[in-house]
C-alpha cells in the first residue's frame, strides 16, 4: 500500500518534470537561431551602412556610429608662444597639463579635452563632447564603384583628398552574363535527365545514373588543366561559351540527383494517363514535368546561381582577368589588392555584388525548403 502511494506521488512529479523540459526545448532552439541569425545578420547591417556613409566618416570612425554616442567637438584652440618647450608642462584653461598628455589627449577637470593638433606648430586644440548621430548618409560610394565617378573627401589632417573611382559597371553586367546561361542550361539539361532516368527503361539506365551520381565527390580542380587543354585546342578559351560549358559539367551532377529524387516520387498513374492520351514523352516533359518540379528547380536554380556569381577561381581559369570580360569577384580581388585602404570602394562594391543574389533567393525562397525536402519522403 505504502509503495502504491509513492508511486502516485511520484507520477505526477515526474509529468511536470517532462513538461518543463519540453516547454524548454523549443525555447532553447528559438534562442540560438536567433543568436546565429543576428551574428550573420550584424556584418551585413555594417557593410550597408558603411557603403552609405561619406568616406571621410568611414576612414575616422566606425560604422555603428550612426546610433546615437558622445564624441570629443572642437570647442577652442590655443596657440602657445613661439618660444614655449613643447615637452615641458602647459597651462591649458587654468590647468596644467603634461607634454604625454597632449599627445594621447588630456582629459581636465571641466570636462573638456586638451591635444596637440600641431605640436610643432605649438597647437592644442581644446573639444567637449556631445550628444551626435552619424546619419550622413550618402550614394556617391556607389556611383564611384560602378561609374567610376572621382571622390573628392577632407582626410583626417585636414588635406583634401581626390580619388579615382572604379568602374565596376562593366564587371556586373560581365557576372550577369555568365550567371544566368549557367544557371538555365544545367537546370534543363537535368530536368530531361532525371525525366529519361526516373522514367524511360533503357539498356544501362541504372549504371549511367551510378556514374552520374559517383561525379559528385569529384573536385572540379582535378578537371580544371585537362579542360583548359581542351578549349585551349578547340579556341574557345577565354570566351563567355567555355564558361558556360565548365559551369554546365560541374553543376550537372548535383542537379541530376536533386531533380531525380524529385520526379521518380511523381505519381505514376498521371504519367499513365497521359500516354494513354497518345502523348509523347517530349509532350509529358514540357506538360508535366516541368510545371510539378518547380519547387525543385527553383531550389536548385538558388544553388546554382549562388555558386557562378560567387565563383572566382573557374572564371579566373577560363575566362581570364581581362578588363572587357573580368567578373565582380575578379574587380573585387583587384579592389582588395591595390586599394585595401579605401573602404568606401570595398564596401559598396561587396554590397553590389550581393544585391542580386539577394533578390534571386528572396524571390525563390517559398520553394527553397520544399526544393531541399525532394525526395527524402517516401511511400
Amino acid at each position: 500500500m505504502a509503495i502504491a502511494q509513492t508511486r502516485a506521488v511520484t507520477a505526477p512529479a515526474e509529468a511536470v518534470s517532462t513538461r518543463k523540459r519540453r516547454n524548454w526545448g523549443p525555447v532553447i532552439v528559438n534562442g540560438v537561431l536567433a543568436l546565429i541569425c543576428i551574428m550573420w545578420t550584424i556584418p551585413t547591417i555594417g557593410l550597408l551602412v558603411s557603403s552609405l556613409r561619406p568616406p571621410a566618416e568611414i576612414l575616422n570612425s566606425p560604422w555603428w556610429n550612426i546610433f546615437p554616442h558622445q564624441e570629443w567637438v572642437a570647442v577652442n584652440k590655443l596657440q602657445l608662444p613661439t618660444n614655449a618647450d613643447q615637452s615641458q608642462p602647459q597651462q591649458v584653461e587654468g590647468y596644467t597639463v603634461t607634454d604625454q598628455q597632449l599627445r594621447s589627449g588630456a582629459t581636465l577637470p571641466n570636462g573638456h579635452q586638451a591635444k596637440w593638433l600641431n605640436r610643432r606648430g605649438r597647437l592644442i586644440g581644446i573639444s567637449d563632447q556631445e550628444w551626435k548621430a552619424g546619419l550622413n548618409f550618402t550614394l556617391s560610394n556607389y556611383t564611384s564603384v560602378l561609374f567610376g565617378q572621382n571622390v573628392t573627401f577632407t582626410s583626417p589632417d585636414g588635406g583634401t583628398v581626390n580619388v579615382a573611382g572604379e568602374n565596376m559597371g562593366n564587371a556586373f553586367l560581365s557576372t550577369i552574363t555568365v550567371a544566368l546561361p549557367a544557371t538555365v542550361i544545367p537546370i534543363l539539361i537535368a530536368a530531361f535527365a532525371a525525366y529519361g532516368f526516373a522514367w524511360m527503361r533503357f539498356k544501362g539506365r541504372v549504371l549511367m545514373f551510378g556514374l552520374v551520381v559517383a561525379l559528385l565527390v569529384v573536385p572540379l580542380q582535378v578537371s580544371l588543366i585537362p579542360l583548359l587543354n581542351v578549349y585551349t585546342n578547340l579556341g574557345i578559351n577565354g570566351t563567355y561559351l567555355a564558361l558556360w560549358m565548365a559551369h554546365t559539367g560541374f553543376g550537372l551532377p548535383l542537379a541530376t540527383y536533386l531533380l531525380y529524387n524529385y520526379v521518380s516520387e511523381l505519381p505514376r498513374d498521371i504519367f499513365e494517363s497521359a500516354f494513354l492520351d497518345g502523348a509523347s514523352h517530349f509532350t509529358t516533359f514540357t506538360r508535366l514535368i516541368l510545371p510539378l518540379t518547380l519547387p525543385a528547380l527553383a531550389s536548385f536554380a538558388i544553388f546554382q546561381f549562388l555558386w557562378v556569381w560567387n565563383d572566382y577561381l573557374v572564371a579566373l581559369v577560363f575566362l581570364g582577368s581581362a578588363p572587357s570580360t573580368q567578373v565582380l569577384t575578379m574587380r573585387l580581388a583587384n579592389i582588395t589588392g591595390s586599394r585595401g585602404q579605401e573602404w568606401y570602394l570595398l564596401t559598396s562594391g561587396a554590397f553590389v555584388s550581393m544585391l542580386l543574389p539577394l533578390a534571386v533567393f528572396f524571390a525563390l525562397q517559398r520553394f527553397f525548403v520544399r526544393g531541399l525536402l525532394a525526395g527524402s519522403v517516401k511511400g
